[in-house]
């Protein structure tokens, strides 16, 4: 099977996100929240979130690497257009959040090229 150039280029930006979000996240969003005045409980179920956004990145980026690189013989079109379409959505919620509290946070910036780069790759899978 040949490989897919827009799956590859996908994982590769949805890789350089997770470690964007771990290291960067770490510094400026978990230390803060952690060594903030919230409730225990709070915070905990933040940082679970946070974490769970964690693996998502990274499992993510992982299938999508492996699928542009050495195509599985079994149907993955679906799971593919899924990550896509879960990247794209992830994207908007970004810009409409940045709209409703008037503050601009970028991370729709790699989460959008993602999604339509998923969704063009599962076009040309299997």
């Amino acid at each position: 099977m040949k490989r897919n150039i827009y799956l590859i280029i996908a994982g590769v930006i949805n890789l350089f996100t997770a470690f964007i979000h771990v290291i960067a996240g770490q510094f400026d969003l978990v230390d803060p929240l952690i060594e903030s005045a919230l409730n225990q409980q709070i915070k905990t179920e933040w940082l679970s979130v946070w974490h769970i956004i964690t693996v998502t990145l990274f499992l993510s980026a992982f299938y999508l690497l492996r699928q542009g690189i050495k195509p599985s013989k079994n149907d993955t079109k679906q799971l593919i257009q899924f990550i896509g379409f879960l990247y794209t959505l992830y994207a908007f919620v970004f810009v409409i959040c940045s709209l409703f509290m008037s503050k601009f946070a970028p991370q729709w910036i790699l989460l959008l090229p993602i999604g339509i780069l998923a969704i063009l790759g599962a076009t040309k899978s299997v």
